[in-house]
């Protein structure tokens, strides 16, 4: 007989996917494009590495506690990508801006459409990985009831 599909494997690997493509996406403009990230880039380099290492291990253990941690983190780092967005985008904050080291968090170094930024990209992530650990923590919560 077929064992029955555990539905919390798939968000899982959403989450560890989004997590990888974000970190190799950052590495790339960083080593790459020798783009040299600003002081809130390093923060959510910080939040979004070991997502990667923590969201792999748990894929192939089938630990979906760790969804609870993810998701700690990933709202945590896209406070973080949303802060340093309305930094680039909003003209009030991008006025008052404090300094972030020897590159301004105001910089944009790509700009696609309009609207895409480096700390957009990573917001992007970090909700994908916040909604697909929601739905696996949810799901945990369910088969555990």
């Amino acid at each position: 007989m077929d064992k029955p599909k555990d539905y919390r494997e798939n968000p899982l690997f959403i989450a560890w996917a989004a997590a990888i493509v974000a970190m190799f996406g950052s590495l790339y403009f960083s080593e790459v494009r020798q783009y040299e990230p600003c002081g809130l880039c390093w923060y959510q380099r910080i939040l979004m590495y070991p997502l990667t290492i923590v969201l792999g291990i748990a894929l192939i253990k089938k630990h979906y506690w760790i969804s609870l941690y993810s998701m700690v983190l990933s709202s945590i780092g896209a406070l973080i990508s949303l802060y340093h967005y309305m930094l680039q985008k909003i003209p009030f904050f991008t006025e008052n801006a404090p300094s972030c080291g020897r590159v301004p968090c105001t910089g944009q170094y790509i700009n696609w459409l309009g609207f895409i930024t480096i700390p957009f990209l990573a917001f992007t992530a970090f909700i994908i990985i916040f909604v697909c650990s929601y739905i696996i923590w949810k799901k945990d919560r369910e088969a555990a009831s």
